[in-house]
C-alpha cells in the first residue's frame, strides 16, 4: 500500500544528498516498537534507539512521532498483505483458501509474534476515535480484508466447498471479527494449538 501524501517523509539530505539510512529497515524497527508499546506508550527516544538513528535524523525524515507512525503503519500493511495473499493462492477451493487465511492469523497469534499484537488492531483501539486520518487507514485495511473474505466465501459456494445460510457479507464480517479477535487474544500468550483450534472451529460456520 502506498504512503499517504500527508506523511512528511524527506528522501534527501542537505543539498540533494541521499539519506544515509535504509528507510524500510528503519520503519520495520519502528513497527515492532509501536506493536509492543502502542502509540502513546512509545517515545521518540524509544524510536531513535530501535531505529538506530539520531533524533535529528528522525525529525528530518518524518517531522514528528505521528509521521513515523503513519509511515510505519503503511509499511506494516505493505509487508503483511502479500503474505495473506500468498496463503490464499495455496488453496485449491474457496474453503481451503479461507482456512489458509484463518490459519495464517492463528500463526500470527501465538508465541512472541502473538504477544507483540497486530498494529491494525492496536491502532483501532487506541487511536481510531481520536484521529480521522488514522481511522480511515484502519477502515481501509479492515474493508480490504473483509472484501477478500467475502470473495473466498463466494468462491467456496460456487465450487461447492462451502455451505452456509448466511449471506456472503455477513459471513465475511463474522470471520473478520474472529481474525481480529485472535490477534487480541494472542497478546495474552496462547499456544499455536489453541489458536489453530479457533481457526478450525470457525470453519464449522461453513459446514
Amino acid at each position: 500500500m502506498s504512503s499517504s501524501p500527508s506523511i512528511q517523509v524527506n528522501t534527501t539530505r542537505g543539498r540533494g544528498r541521499p539519506r544515509e539510512f535504509d528507510m524500510d529497515e528503519a520503519l520495520d524497527k519502528a513497527v515492532l516498537v509501536f506493536r509492543e508499546r502502542g502509540y502513546h506508550g512509545t517515545s521518540i527516544t524509544d524510536l531513535t534507539a530501535a531505529m538506530a538513528l539520531t533524533s535529528g535524523s528522525v525529525y528530518k525524515a518524518f517531522k514528528d512521532k505521528r509521521g513515523i507512525f503513519l509511515a510505519a503503519f503503511d509499511r506494516y500493511k505493505e509487508r503483511r498483505d502479500p503474505l495473506i495473499r500468498a496463503q490464499v493462492e495455496r488453496g485449491a477451493t474457496g474453503r481451503e483458501r479461507l482456512f489458509n487465511v484463518l490459519g495464517f492469523f492463528a500463526g500470527s497469534s501465538h508465541g512472541v509474534e502473538g504477544e507483540r499484537g497486530c498494529l491494525v488492531v492496536g491502532t483501532a483501539t487506541e487511536l481510531a476515535t481520536l484521529d480521522d486520518e488514522i481511522a480511515q487507514r484502519v477502515k481501509r485495511s479492515l474493508d480490504r480484508n473483509e472484501a477478500l473474505l467475502e470473495e473466498l466465501i463466494r468462491q467456496g459456494k460456487d465450487d461447492g466447498s462451502i455451505a452456509t445460510a448466511l449471506d456472503d457479507r455477513t459471513a465475511a464480517r463474522l470471520v473478520l471479527c474472529v481474525l481480529q479477535g485472535m490477534r487480541v487474544v494472542g497478546t495474552t500468550g496462547r499456544s499455536k494449538r489453541e489458536m489453530l483450534a479457533v481457526a478450525e472451529a470457525a470453519m464449522h460456520i461453513f459446514d
